[in-house]
């Protein structure tokens, strides 16, 4: 099997014609408080990072993976590293499936994805994701995937009314797993 991809799942660099399915996921109000957005973004400037968008995380420090369903050729979410750390090992990563594929298992295939390239190809020490506390189903999806909660983090983000307490979940990379450089 190849790196980044499984029987149903390919993860491949974003392309051009990502730029509607970009646009309508960076543009959801809902979203936001998750990735830290604060204004909607424009093509203009979607198609200016496509464009532009650096494939070498040593560089850009973050890498965005367009999870791909094979048997339909449907783009259906986004996985990321990003915050890469190499000097320590360590990467946040972050999923987005789009809500009509929810509920599929394609969100713990593509964390498996993108575990197994972190690992085993990045050399990561680890990978950790900050989980919104009510998030309870990707609090599931986390823990599922072998994350574990090492943290609390006390009203880190904001919703409409109030904040929210976020988890600090990491995954360690197995031990016969060889993280050094």
């Amino acid at each position: 099997m190849k790196l980044l991809e499984n029987e149903t799942l390919q993860l491949r660099a974003p392309e051009p014609e990502d730029l509607d399915i970009l646009y309508r996921w960076e543009n959801d109000t809902r979203l936001w408080r998750y990735g830290n957005t604060l204004a909607p973004y424009s093509r203009f400037s979607l198609k200016a990072y496509l464009a532009d968008a650096q494939p070498d995380i040593f560089h850009s420090r973050q890498l965005r993976l367009m999870i791909v369903l094979k048997a339909e050729n449907a783009t259906v979410g986004t996985v990321d590293l990003f915050d890469f750390d190499p000097a320590n090992d360590r990467a946040g990563i972050g999923i987005l499936i789009d809500e009509r594929y929810r509920r599929r298992g394609l969100a713990a295939e593509a964390l498996s994805l993108m575990k197994e390239y972190a690992f085993r190809f990045l050399r990561l020490k680890q990978i950790y994701a900050h989980v919104p506390e009510r998030n309870e189903p990707s609090v599931q999806l986390f823990t599922r995937c072998g994350y574990g909660i090492s943290g609390r983090l006390i009203a880190w983000i904001k919703n409409e009314t109030d904040f929210e307490n976020v988890y600090l979940m990491q995954l360690m990379a197995p031990s016969g797993v060889d993280s050094s450089k």
